[in-house]
């Protein structure tokens, strides 16, 4: 099979979305000097994962050029989006609740326009269920549309016909469409889109496509704009950033591309997620390694300590090949945070496959572990898989590896106390205000105390206390 090549969408459609942009302003002000009114104003809420938030940021981004006011009141809006996610049923049962507590909304302003879009939208019985169950939403459009947004919106205000594009470009991907980030300090940066792993129990790669590259030199370009505006922490996103590169030409390699990006800019701290372990490379771990831009930091999914489960969930690696990656890993960055996901209860799960999963917790010995109850998806292998587990099973095998997991986090975390360690201010906690909160290049949640203000400034702070997700300390030497 011939290499599948990732071209980027002309320039001229994305300068027909900046006129629509410009129409769909001109249009907010038209009817807000008819009608004497405030002008306009939208709500955006995301459903999902980083993926998700950072497709926010461009759709508040484009609302903002469109004249939008972004508010988080959505009873006093003109226009309503749900970002939505599949990977789990109960965030789509989410979405729907939400959208039936807006039809009082609609019914008492009938020019509020209601968008869903995301991953959810890109299944047809979802679809199917809106269209019919919920004639209040106005604009449904996919992953693989999110740039032609601006004219979907302006459609819709012109027309008022309910409308529905999910068609998919597979091997496109959009550049120069405006970001409203929703942090001065951090930023996500996609580099890639989509997906080709097709693991059994995954709907991402049919909701968000094939794998899809950005050029370097339009990752490169977006970070030093970031520089630019002072930003510290960069975190690169994509569904398997491992694969990056191959649908390039001329073909490229994720650890090139942390290389250039640790050569060419001066960005503090560089993050990425999500690995997959049947693509990581010995290069990567030695870049990572190389740069102290680099965080120590690295989630790399297991799903199951059971090589019999992993093969049924095509994932195409062994827990002895992803001990052996741990490893190299731990042998070549010392004291790097581990971190995981974990699906408890996936098809024909026994015990012994579970006392697998908890016999590799214990020997990586994760900072952190994100565990999940299997999720059963529509369209996905494994939803048809006999030998569902029953769910007082699955919750009595869930709870135990959240016990292992807290006992081994806050093992680790007692480590830390009397340790100086760099944070990154991100403002004052939220449940501490006369303290501040921040990450350690690990990933680490610090609250401490400073005589100043020190957001955005990485700091050196001494750890006085422990907590079981979180470290205490107090300000010892200012900006570094």
């Amino acid at each position: 099979m011939a290499k599948k090549i990732t071209t980027i969408i002309p320039k001229e459609e994305i300068e027909k979305q900046y006129h629509f942009m410009q129409s769909v302003q001109s249009e907010n002000e038209r009817i807000a000097a008819s009608k004497g009114k405030r002008n306009a104003k939208a709500f955006v809420r995301t459903f999902g994962c980083q993926m998700n938030e950072h497709d926010s940021e461009k759709i508040s981004g484009m609302l903002t050029s469109m004249g939008y006011e972004i508010t988080d009141c959505q009873e006093d809006c003109d226009i309503i989006v749900f970002n939505t996610c599949c990977v789990r049923e109960n965030a789509e049962e989410k979405v729907f609740g939400h959208l039936g507590a807006l039809k009082g909304l609609k019914r008492a302003n009938p020019d509020l326009i209601i968008v869903v879009c995301g991953c959810m939208t890109e299944q047809p019985h979802i679809v199917d269920e809106i269209r019919k169950k919920y004639k209040n939403v106005d604009l449904v459009f996919g992953t693989h549309n999110l740039h032609r947004f601006p004219e979907l919106i302006y459609n819709v205000m012109t027309s008022r016909v309910r409308t529905y594009e999910t068609s998919r470009t597979d091997s496109e991907v959009a550049e120069g469409m405006p970001v409203k980030r929703d942090s001065n300090i951090k930023a996500w940066v996609t580099i890639m889109y989509g997906c080709d792993n097709y693991c059994s129990y995954c709907i991402v790669p049919y909701v968000r496509g094939h794998e899809r590259s950005r050029r370097p030199e339009d990752i490169l370009k977006e970070i030093k704009e970031l520089q630019s505006q002072g930003i510290k922490e960069v975190t690169l996103l994509g569904q398997n950033v491992n694969s990056y590169g191959k649908d390039l030409e001329p073909a490229a390699t994720f650890a090139g591309l942390l290389d250039l990006i640790c050569k060419e800019t001066d960005i503090p701290r560089i993050r990425f997620m999500t690995s997959h372990p049947k693509d990581i490379s010995p290069e990567l771990i030695d870049t990572m390694a190389k740069h102290p831009a680099i965080c120590d930091q690295l989630h790399l999914p297991v799903q199951s300590g059971s090589t019999r489960l992993l093969e049924k969930m095509n994932r195409r690696y062994t827990k002895e090949r992803y001990l052996d990656i741990i490893n190299n890993v731990k042998k070549k960055i010392p004291g790097i945070s581990l971190t995981t996901d974990i699906i408890v209860g996936f098809p024909g799960e026994t015990e012994e496959d579970f006392a697998e999963t908890l016999d590799l917790v214990e020997k990586v010995g994760y900072d952190n572990a994100f565990t999940f109850i299997y999720s059963k998806r529509t369209g996905t292998p494994a939803a048809s898989y006999p030998d569902q587990v029953p769910d007082d099973v699955v919750k009595e095998r869930f709870d135990r590896l959240l016990a292992l997991q807290n006992g081994i986090s806050r093992r680790i975390n007692d480590t830390y106390e009397g340790k100086i360690v760099e944070v990154l201010t991100e403002g004052l906690s939220k449940n501490n205000t006369d303290r501040y909160t921040g990450r350690t290049g690990g990933g680490k949640i610090v609250n401490f105390t400073a005589p100043y203000d020190v957001t955005g400034k990485i700091v050196n702070v001494k750890i006085t206390h422990i907590q079981t997700w979180s470290l205490e300390g107090e300000l010892i030497e200012d900006e570094k």
